[in-house]
């Protein structure tokens, strides 16, 4: 195991989860997607963590969660168990952010209340799952999870052979092969279909970050996303795919860091050093790929 975990009590069953940071600073909730587990943020967690209260749980059914085969693993399902652990860690508002489906759920509860910043990576949206994986290929999960990160990753070099075993460490038994079967069927974001009115008027500063070379969920789902969202930030990171943090964690987690310092925390941050090569800002309603951004921002 990469760090110690609690575990907290569900209805559903036991969550392993990924606590740092003062309980009584502005608390971030980190949500990762299929296949993966809170190991997804370890390169996030330690900026985070002398600012914020950060919790980080592996999903049921996933990392090292209880992975019980009867249970609903839809979003909506996640959802709820994510505000049984926040309420029983006392954790009101806060900043959530999701990759994935962990995108997806953090979108549901942005969409109930209480949350006050919303970052969304490589996100499942509107009718979108990923293209390849959901209700696909294998279902051995330590297969699964390897084709995740061979076609998630630009840079596969990047992701070092113990940390893959520790992505795929939490699949070697029956219970859990039984449990990815219940994940996969329904891992389509189906509750997300309906929602794009919804999202139109979310009032909640959002980051929404994308890898360019995703070629599981397009990027032409971040500048849908950037034409819905009425508060919103887009940022498409050059040669980078659907695991956008593992192929460039020295870039990423710094920009989440410093977007959540600005938007969620309201501490100015001024940079000593140039600006990170990303294109920053909304796009503008209109052609899509070769149009200018509104905006742009130093990273």
């Amino acid at each position: 195991m990469w760090t110690e975990k609690r575990r907290v009590a569900t209805r559903d069953g036991e969550l392993a989860v990924v606590e740092r940071g003062d309980p009584g600073s502005p608390a971030v909730v980190l949500l990762h997607g299929v296949g993966t587990s809170s190991f997804l943020w370890r390169h996030l967690i330690p900026l985070l963590a002398p600012w914020t209260h950060v919790v980080a749980p592996d999903l049921l059914g996933a990392g090292d969660s209880a992975k019980p085969t009867e249970a609903d693993y839809g979003l909506d399902a996640h959802v709820a168990r994510v505000r049984e652990l926040l309420d029983a860690l006392e954790v009101g508002s806060s900043a959530v952010l999701g990759h994935a489906h962990g995108g997806g759920v953090a979108q549901l509860l942005a969409l109930e209340g209480e949350v006050a910043a919303l970052g969304l990576l490589d996100t499942v949206a509107f009718d979108a799952s990923p293209a390849g994986l959901a209700g696909g290929g294998s279902s051995d999960p330590e297969a699964w999870v390897r084709t995740l990160v061979d076609e998630g990753m630009s840079h596969r070099e990047r992701l070092s052979d113990p940390e893959l075993e520790e992505y795929l460490r939490p699949w070697r038994d029956d219970d859990a092969v039984a449990a990815f079967a219940q994940v996969r069927r329904v891992a389509d974001g189906r509750e997300l279909a309906e929602l794009e009115p919804r999202l139109a008027e979310l009032a909640v500063p959002t980051f929404v970050l994308w890898g360019e070379d995703d070629r599981l969920l397009p990027v032409a789902l971040a500048e849908r996303l950037g034409d819905v969202l009425p508060d919103v930030t887009v940022a498409l990171l050059p040669g980078c795919g659907h695991l956008v943090i593992e192929d460039a964690p020295e870039t990423v987690a710094p920009l989440l860091f410093q977007w959540l310092r600005s938007r969620y925390l309201g501490i100015e941050h001024r940079h000593e050093a140039g600006p990170v090569a990303v294109e920053l800002g909304r796009h503008p309603a209109g052609p899509g790929p070769g149009h200018e951004p509104a905006h742009e921002e130093d990273a």
